[in-house]
């Protein structure tokens, strides 16, 4: 077992540099997946909070305020040392993402490291960000500068929190935004405690507010709100439309989405067996299938897929599903009840609908919302498993025979997030890498993010990127000026 200790601090809004409670007093209950038992009672944020918060994130970008006149090395300065805190608090906040998502502590160890990892990023690009000088031929000077946008809303979701906080938070704050961060009511916990760690490092009064609460009601207001300039949502298509709604109805703020995923990955018959089965796995079952890019479509070719089928069964079953906070634990629990019961009825539809169940279907024990492994073998295109996101740790093993057949198979769907392939054969590799119509391919792994590289979707897996420089874009402006001489 790890050894943990760790008490709630932060549970009310964070606005302005302070912990206050919410305008009505209105609190909810933060659910342990675990064992359904209340971690804490959280303030719920609603649009009288939402108005407050923005209010303070509009003054702190006003002209000549403190932020504002900050030199970019200075805004990089406290990018770092938030880095530091986090770093210094990594076992605080890791051991509050397990309480909160249910992912095993180690890979929460590890989400905390990459969040600090993606401050200190963003910090080395603060002084970076230049425009152009642009020759004419009338004799004008013409240039270019990058300007903030603005008051800027950023919606996260439960399945990495902290990550997720850091992507958007850290390029909003390099481009010099001020920010009101809405994070899931599953996982607000974790991302009140960063903020704390905001005001320890130095960032002026009203840049960074947090307002935990609903999304059908903060997460609205906030989508529709006339002083946000700027909204970045990661989340489900369905919510993703809505925003895009809220937005044009309001004020046309710039949008970024990162949604829904339903991503293939292809193996070849020139493969190591054993390895692509452990590459396969991983691929749907980390974080207990909760990854928008998790390869939710195994395609596995025909000379090789009874042999796949029967070896990704034997190490599902092998597969220790548990206690997070221990340190055997592979898998935890689905992170809230909606969510348990959503990957329960998709199984049952995928037995329904005759896929072959060869692991896995059911709940583990009464308490909590753990879920066994579940492969389904003979899955067809036609069936709902192999057409929704899942969202959970079931993985949908599919059949094919050739190169050409397996991509116009694997495009047939409405999501684009990402697609993985397995092969020796270098030029399959590349043609199916070109063709597939994704965001991001992994040739002979899986799920490797690098923070020096876009991340985001085609199609309605998401509008824009995450991470890298182009993640900058998302938050500036590109203003032209022209002098005549």
């Amino acid at each position: 077992m790890f050894d943990v200790t760790v008490s709630i601090k932060y549970n009310k809004l964070f606005i302005n540099n302070e912990f206050v409670d919410s305008v009505n007093g209105r609190t909810f209950d933060d659910i342990n997946p675990v064992d359904e038992t209340v971690i804490a009672e959280v303030a719920e944020g609603r649009k009288p909070d939402i108005d407050k918060a923005v209010e303070a994130a509009k003054n702190a970008f006003a002209r000549g305020s403190q932020w504002r006149i900050l030199l970019p090395t200075q805004r990089a300065a406290l990018l770092n040392e938030l880095a530091d805190l986090i770093e210094r608090h990594a076992h605080e906040i890791a051991s509050i993402i397990t309480l909160e998502n249910g992912k095993p502590f180690a890979y929460a160890v590890g989400e905390t490291q990459m969040a600090a990892d993606t401050f200190r990023y963003y910090a080395g690009w603060c002084d970076k960000i230049q425009g152009q000088t642009i020759p004419t031929d009338d004799g004008t000077l013409v240039m270019t500068r990058k300007e903030p946008v603005g008051v800027t809303a950023l919606i996260t979701s439960w399945n990495f929190p902290v990550l997720l906080c850091a992507i958007k938070l850290g390029p909003a704050l390099a481009a010099g935004c001020t920010i009101v961060l809405k994070p899931a009511e599953q996982t607000p916990l974790c991302n009140l405690y960063i903020a704390a760690l905001t005001k320890e490092a130095g960032f002026p009064r009203g840049v960074i507010n947090v307002v935990s609460g609903f999304g059908h009601i903060a997460g609205a207001a906030l989508a529709e709100h006339h002083d946000v300039a700027k909204i970045s949502f990661t989340g489900s298509v369905q919510v993703g439309k809505l925003i895009m709604k809220a937005s044009g109805n309001s004020n046309l703020k710039r949008v970024t989405l990162e949604l829904g995923g339903k991503s293939p990955l292809v193996i070849f018959d020139d493969v190591n067996v054993d390895e692509a089965v452990k590459i396969a796995h991983e691929a749907i079952f980390t974080n207990s299938g909760q990854v928008f890019s998790a390869a939710s479509r195994t395609y596995v070719h025909s000379k090789i897929y009874n042999e796949f089928v029967e070896k990704s069964r034997k190490l599902a079953l092998e597969r220790k599903v548990g206690d997070p906070f221990n340190a055997a634990i592979e898998q935890g629990p689905q992170v809230d009840k909606d969510i348990f019961e959503r990957v329960m009825t998709f199984i049952k539809l995928g037995k329904r609908q005759g896929a072959r169940l060869i692991a896995g279907g059911k709940r583990i024990g009464d308490k909590g919302y753990f879920i066994q492994p579940t492969i389904f073998a003979d899955v067809t295109e036609d069936l709902v498993i192999a057409e929704d996101e899942i969202f959970g740790p079931v993985q949908s093993i599919l059949k094919f025979n050739t190169l050409e057949e397996v991509i116009e198979r694997a495009n047939q769907t409405t999501y684009g997030v990402a697609a993985g392939v397995l092969t020796n054969d270098i030029t399959k590799a590349v043609k199916f890498a070109q063709a597939i119509e994704c965001g991001s391919v992994w040739v002979n792994h899986y799920a490797t993010t690098t923070l020096q590289a876009p991340f985001g979707g085609y199609k309605q897996s998401g509008i824009g990127r995450e991470l890298g420089p182009e993640a900058l874009d998302n938050y500036l402006e590109t203003k032209t000026i022209s002098i005549k001489l």
